[in-house]
């Protein structure tokens, strides 16, 4: 395994391969899920761990953070940046499916989950030829689907606990739709796109445990300014 460390602040970094890596809606979503200095996280289908450990570079990081990542690659990337961090209980990776019950840390026990989750649906979308990236881009047998994220979050949550996640926008009614009948209600949504004259190519959704109908359509992000240069918000979400 190919590991390499990236910096993500003074005395933070994280470990990646050149098949397990992030990107972009890491950042976003880590940002927009806005975490808050007394809540206890649950990052599912963590990858390298990135989205929680993005959440300890904050001024007021979170009480906790458990990354629960089925592959066994990405799961031993986030050990060794715990161990190279020396993070602790802050951050604690679990290797387990999040589609049995079991496998789950707790029943109503958080108040923040959060999901960078497969985006295609199996047989479509382009089909990566890393077989390490594969299941972290298609719905398959050896990850999950969209309801079964939905689920998984609403039985880790207490209740008026929140649960973000990102997904592509053709797959917009499949997430409302799934966190309505897993009794998250939808509260926020936000597009993602390059400029104002594009098309959006990612959104952001909350869901809430428990929440009254009523969902927030948010002003656009736009990732560029006029000059194809970073927009001040995307600067603001790199920390540059």
């Amino acid at each position: 395994m190919a590991l390499q460390f990236e910096t993500l602040a003074d005395g933070l970094s994280v470990a990646v391969t050149p098949v397990h890596r992030f990107g972009t809606d890491a950042f976003l979503l880590e940002h927009f899920a806005a975490v808050r200095g007394d809540d206890a996280v649950l990052d599912l289908c963590a990858g390298c761990g990135i989205v929680g450990l993005l959440m300890l570079r904050r001024e007021r990081p979170p009480r906790s953070v458990l990354a629960l990542e089925i592959a066994e690659e990405p799961f031993h990337l986030m050990e060794a940046a715990r161990e190279k961090n020396a993070l602790g209980e802050r951050f604690l990776p679990l290797r387990g499916d999040l589609r049995e019950t079991a496998a789950l840390p707790g029943r109503g026990v958080f108040s923040l989950v959060t999901c960078n989750p497969p985006y295609f649906e199996a047989g479509t979308g382009f089909l990566c030829p890393e077989e390490g990236r594969r299941g972290q881009r298609h719905e398959s047998e050896d990850s999950c689907t969209i309801r079964e994220v939905c689920r998984a979050a609403a039985y880790s949550l207490k209740y008026g606990g929140r649960f973000c996640l990102c997904q592509r926008p053709e797959r917009l009614t499949d997430v409302l739709s799934a966190l309505r009948d897993c009794k998250l209600e939808p509260k926020r949504l936000r597009f993602v796109q390059k400029r104002p004259e594009t098309a959006p190519w990612l959104f952001l959704v909350e869901g809430r445990a428990g929440g009254r109908p009523g969902l927030s359509v948010l002003p656009p992000l736009y990732t560029e300014d006029g000059q194809g240069d970073y927009s001040p918000e995307m600067k603001l979400i790199y920390h540059l």
